[in-house]
């Protein structure tokens, strides 16, 4: 996750408390926040103010030519002489959703080409229609984007969007797309087993093998979220521990893989040269089963990365404390709870994408 993307996800999240949070540490405008006051924010107006539309314009081709940002509307700043633009008191935008509504209808307009990723999201509303707009503003695949209004394209430098220097748009204009791959999981199902045949699970002869098992199933996939081809994706995956003698991670159904040879429980695979992802295109790297038994002597741990040519590498990482896996397979065992509710509480906890 992006550092632009968790800010937008913590304002999601913890609402006008991660403004107040904002306000009592005087947290800075830096490389991926700005605050902005709201100009159209009054009974007078009937549409988005030129200076507000000039603003969103601009931190959408700045943020946009960089690494991405997020406007909170609706928090004054004041100037602190050491350390820049500090967020210092709320000032609620009038109407919240007529201001949401205003800035949506804007975006297309802002740049050329437009950003069709920006998005935005109402943090809090009082009983009076009062409230914060957060303006989610990702990298953009199709840089430069140059605003309509002065014909600008900016770049963020520091805490502020500048327009781009001659060179700067030079190498923009000259550099050659990338792909942008993401993890996902999918195909995910959760099953108690009994009568389990021991010799498919244990190529040895082992003492008092539990009766009932659990098998947690998910594939991994990899989309490929940008504008251009993908070659060359990869997964690697690393089993640290399964918990117990008993548990089991086994990888499944990669045919149309490379397998190269790594070392005891890890596994790693690579797409043939042939293969091509398209844009939004998905690829199923393998099937997950973990194999899990009422014991727990250790901590579950999964590692895995996946990426593609070019590309910044994603990982993720499941990691369930003895504890918690002792206590999860006995409520699956117990029947008590819905299996799928129960898994899907089981990954939203313990499963980790960065």
């Amino acid at each position: 996750m992006s550092r632009a993307e968790d800010i937008f996800q913590k304002l999601i999240y913890f609402g006008e408390d991660a403004i107040d949070e904002f306000i009592l540490t005087s947290q800075t405008e830096e490389l991926f926040l700005d605050f902005k006051q709201a100009v159209s924010s009054g009974k007078n107006f009937t549409s988005l103010h030129r200076d507000d539309r000039k603003n969103l314009a601009k931190a959408i081709s700045g943020f946009g030519n960089s690494e991405g940002g997020v406007i909170v509307w609706g928090v004054e700043c004041s100037r602190d002489v050491e350390i820049g633009d500090v967020a210092k008191a709320k000032v609620k935008v009038k109407n919240v959703h007529r201001f949401l509504s205003w800035l949506e209808n804007a975006i297309s307009g802002c740049t050329i080409p437009s950003h069709n990723k920006v998005r935005n999201h109402i943090v809090s509303c009082d009983e009076n229609g009062d409230g914060f707009v957060a303006t989610y503003i990702p990298k953009c695949e199709i840089a430069p984007l140059m605003t309509t209004v002065g014909s600008t394209i900016y770049i963020r430098s520091g805490s502020n969007n500048v327009p781009a220097p001659y060179s700067v748009i030079a190498g923009m204009f000259g550099r050659r797309p990338q792909p942008n791959v993401e993890l996902d999981f999918g195909n995910k199902s959760l099953e108690l087993l009994e009568n389990v045949d021991e010799d498919m699970l244990y190529p040895h002869s082992i003492d008092n093998p539990p009766e009932k098992y659990i098998k947690i199933s998910f594939s991994l996939n990899c989309c490929n979220n940008s504008n251009v081809i993908a070659r060359e994706l990869y997964l690697s995956c690393t089993v640290g521990s399964t918990g117990s003698e008993y548990n089991k991670i086994r990888f499944l159904n990669y045919n149309q893989m490379d397998s190269i040879p790594g070392i005891d429980g890890q596994l790693n695979l690579i797409t043939r040269p042939e293969l091509r992802l398209p844009p939004r295109g998905v690829i199923k790297f393998t099937t997950v089963n973990i194999i899990l038994s009422p014991y727990a002597e250790e901590d579950l741990m999964l590692d895995g990365v996946a990426g593609a040519d070019g590309t910044a590498p994603k990982e993720f990482r499941l990691h369930v404390p003895k504890n918690k896996l002792r206590s999860f397979v006995a409520k699956v065992m117990r029947e008590e709870d819905d299996d799928n509710l129960l898994l899907q509480e089981f990954l939203s906890e313990f499963l980790q994408k960065e």
